[in-house]
Protein backbone atom coordinates (compact mmCIF):
# COMPACT_ATOMS: atom_id res chain seq x y z
CA UNK A 1 0.00 0.00 0.00
CA UNK A 2 1.32 3.36 -1.14
CA UNK A 3 1.94 5.68 1.86
CA UNK A 4 0.17 9.09 1.82
CA UNK A 5 1.74 11.91 2.61
CA UNK A 6 -0.32 13.74 5.19
CA UNK A 7 -1.28 10.49 6.91
CA UNK A 8 0.12 10.01 10.45
CA UNK A 9 2.12 7.37 10.90
CA UNK A 10 0.58 4.23 12.61
CA UNK A 11 3.32 4.15 14.85
CA UNK A 12 6.07 6.54 15.42
CA UNK A 13 7.17 8.92 18.36
CA UNK A 14 5.29 11.78 20.18
CA UNK A 15 7.03 14.50 17.42
CA UNK A 16 5.76 12.34 14.33
CA UNK A 17 2.32 11.68 15.76
CA UNK A 18 1.59 15.88 16.11
CA UNK A 19 3.35 16.71 13.37
CA UNK A 20 1.58 14.15 11.37
CA UNK A 21 -1.94 15.11 13.34
CA UNK A 22 -1.18 18.47 12.36
CA UNK A 23 -0.16 17.63 8.55
CA UNK A 24 -3.38 16.13 8.04
CA UNK A 25 -5.62 18.67 9.20
CA UNK A 26 -3.68 21.08 7.17
CA UNK A 27 -4.20 19.19 4.31
CA UNK A 28 -7.76 18.61 4.66
CA UNK A 29 -8.60 21.89 5.20
CA UNK A 30 -6.72 23.17 2.48
CA UNK A 31 -8.14 20.09 0.19
CA UNK A 32 -11.58 21.94 1.41
CA UNK A 33 -10.71 24.97 0.40
CA UNK A 34 -9.08 24.39 -2.62
CA UNK A 35 -10.15 25.65 -6.47
CA UNK A 36 -12.45 28.47 -5.66
CA UNK A 37 -12.89 31.85 -7.12
CA UNK A 38 -14.40 34.54 -5.69
CA UNK A 39 -17.64 33.36 -5.07
CA UNK A 40 -17.12 30.32 -3.31
CA UNK A 41 -14.64 31.62 -1.24
CA UNK A 42 -16.83 34.04 0.31
CA UNK A 43 -20.19 31.87 0.48
CA UNK A 44 -22.08 31.83 3.89
CA UNK A 45 -24.45 29.20 5.34
CA UNK A 46 -27.37 30.97 6.91
CA UNK A 47 -27.22 34.03 9.64
CA UNK A 48 -23.23 32.96 9.94
CA UNK A 49 -20.28 35.17 8.69
CA UNK A 50 -17.94 32.62 8.20
CA UNK A 51 -16.47 32.20 4.74
CA UNK A 52 -13.78 29.84 3.76
CA UNK A 53 -11.62 32.91 2.31
CA UNK A 54 -11.83 34.39 5.94
CA UNK A 55 -11.26 30.52 7.48
CA UNK A 56 -7.80 30.74 4.77
CA UNK A 57 -6.87 34.42 6.30
CA UNK A 58 -7.57 33.32 9.95
CA UNK A 59 -5.26 29.85 10.02
CA UNK A 60 -3.02 31.64 8.11
CA UNK A 61 -2.49 34.26 10.73
CA UNK A 62 -2.85 31.74 13.66
CA UNK A 63 0.18 29.76 11.56
CA UNK A 64 2.27 33.49 11.70
CA UNK A 65 1.13 34.35 15.17
CA UNK A 66 1.85 31.26 16.78
CA UNK A 67 5.57 31.11 15.70
CA UNK A 68 6.68 34.18 15.67
CA UNK A 69 4.86 35.87 18.56
CA UNK A 70 3.80 33.00 20.72
CA UNK A 71 6.88 31.51 20.38
CA UNK A 72 9.54 33.23 20.10
CA UNK A 73 8.53 36.47 20.82
CA UNK A 74 9.01 38.90 18.05
CA UNK A 75 5.97 40.98 16.72
CA UNK A 76 4.11 40.30 13.39
CA UNK A 77 6.07 41.12 10.28
CA UNK A 78 5.61 40.67 6.74
CA UNK A 79 3.49 39.89 5.20
CA UNK A 80 0.77 41.05 7.85
CA UNK A 81 2.57 44.47 8.64
CA UNK A 82 1.66 45.37 4.42
CA UNK A 83 -2.08 44.26 4.56
CA UNK A 84 -3.38 45.89 7.22
CA UNK A 85 -3.02 42.82 10.03
CA UNK A 86 -4.58 43.42 13.60
CA UNK A 87 -5.03 41.80 16.50
CA UNK A 88 -8.56 41.26 16.41
CA UNK A 89 -9.59 37.55 15.28
CA UNK A 90 -12.79 39.12 13.24
CA UNK A 91 -10.53 40.86 11.18
CA UNK A 92 -9.13 38.01 9.07
CA UNK A 93 -12.78 36.62 8.84
CA UNK A 94 -14.54 39.49 8.09
CA UNK A 95 -11.69 41.47 6.21
CA UNK A 96 -11.01 38.56 3.15
CA UNK A 97 -14.05 39.05 1.25
CA UNK A 98 -11.70 42.50 0.29
CA UNK A 99 -8.95 39.82 -0.71
CA UNK A 100 -8.18 38.24 -4.38
CA UNK A 101 -8.46 34.40 -4.30
CA UNK A 102 -5.02 33.81 -5.70
CA UNK A 103 -3.84 36.01 -3.04
CA UNK A 104 -6.01 34.02 0.12
CA UNK A 105 -4.33 30.87 -1.24
CA UNK A 106 -0.93 32.62 -1.31
CA UNK A 107 -1.35 33.67 2.33
CA UNK A 108 -2.40 30.94 3.99
CA UNK A 109 0.54 28.60 1.64
CA UNK A 110 3.17 30.86 2.70
CA UNK A 111 2.30 31.10 6.43
CA UNK A 112 1.73 27.26 6.58
CA UNK A 113 5.27 26.61 4.83
CA UNK A 114 6.92 29.49 7.05
CA UNK A 115 5.44 27.52 9.71
CA UNK A 116 6.47 24.34 9.01
CA UNK A 117 10.09 25.68 8.73
CA UNK A 118 9.95 27.38 12.21
CA UNK A 119 8.49 24.45 13.53
CA UNK A 120 11.19 21.66 12.50
CA UNK A 121 14.01 24.26 13.64
CA UNK A 122 12.33 23.99 16.85
CA UNK A 123 12.15 20.81 17.08
CA UNK A 124 15.85 19.97 16.21
CA UNK A 125 16.73 23.03 18.57
CA UNK A 126 15.29 21.63 21.72
CA UNK A 127 12.04 19.85 20.74
CA UNK A 128 8.28 19.53 21.96
CA UNK A 129 9.32 20.16 25.77
CA UNK A 130 11.26 23.53 25.62
CA UNK A 131 9.44 26.70 26.64
CA UNK A 132 7.92 28.72 24.72
CA UNK A 133 7.94 33.07 24.97
CA UNK A 134 4.06 33.53 26.03
CA UNK A 135 3.46 33.25 29.76
CA UNK A 136 0.56 32.70 31.69
CA UNK A 137 -0.52 34.98 34.32
CA UNK A 138 1.40 33.71 37.05
CA UNK A 139 4.65 33.18 35.04
CA UNK A 140 4.43 29.90 33.54
CA UNK A 141 5.43 29.28 29.94
CA UNK A 142 3.54 27.12 27.30
CA UNK A 143 5.68 24.62 25.93
CA UNK A 144 6.06 24.02 22.45
CA UNK A 145 4.36 21.07 22.69
CA UNK A 146 1.37 22.86 24.16
CA UNK A 147 1.44 25.85 20.82
CA UNK A 148 1.10 22.30 18.12
CA UNK A 149 -1.57 20.96 20.44
CA UNK A 150 -3.50 24.85 20.29
CA UNK A 151 -2.55 24.96 16.27
CA UNK A 152 -4.04 21.28 15.89
CA UNK A 153 -7.60 22.44 18.38
CA UNK A 154 -7.69 25.64 15.82
CA UNK A 155 -7.51 23.32 12.51
CA UNK A 156 -9.78 20.77 14.03
CA UNK A 157 -12.57 23.47 14.56
CA UNK A 158 -12.08 25.12 11.08
CA UNK A 159 -11.59 22.04 8.92
CA UNK A 160 -15.40 21.67 10.44
CA UNK A 161 -16.38 24.35 9.35
CA UNK A 162 -15.06 24.07 5.91
CA UNK A 163 -16.29 20.77 5.01
CA UNK A 164 -19.81 22.85 5.97
CA UNK A 165 -18.84 25.42 3.47
CA UNK A 166 -17.71 23.41 1.03
CA UNK A 167 -20.10 21.44 0.56
CA UNK A 168 -22.61 24.43 0.20
CA UNK A 169 -20.41 25.49 -2.21
CA UNK A 170 -20.21 22.96 -4.40
CA UNK A 171 -21.21 19.88 -2.84
CA UNK A 172 -17.39 18.64 -2.25
CA UNK A 173 -17.66 16.32 0.81
CA UNK A 174 -14.83 13.38 2.44
CA UNK A 175 -12.23 13.40 5.27
CA UNK A 176 -9.62 12.96 3.29
CA UNK A 177 -8.69 14.46 -0.31
CA UNK A 178 -7.67 11.37 -2.97
CA UNK A 179 -4.19 9.91 -2.64
CA UNK A 180 -3.15 11.67 -5.62
CA UNK A 181 -4.46 15.55 -4.47
CA UNK A 182 -2.01 18.43 -5.21
CA UNK A 183 -3.41 22.22 -4.31
CA UNK A 184 -4.24 24.32 -6.74
CA UNK A 185 -5.56 27.60 -5.70
CA UNK A 186 -8.02 29.95 -6.99
CA UNK A 187 -10.47 28.49 -10.53
CA UNK A 188 -12.51 31.13 -12.05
Amino acid sequence: MAEIPWEPPVAGSDVEHLVGALERLRTTFRWKADGLGAEGLNTRIGKSSLTIGGLLKHLAANEDYLFTVKFRGEPMGEPWVGNGWRDDNDWELTSAVDDKPEELYALWDGAVQRSRASLAAAIADGGLDQPAHIAWPDGRHASLRRLVCDLIEEYGRHTGHADLLREAVDGRVGEDPPADWRPIGAQG
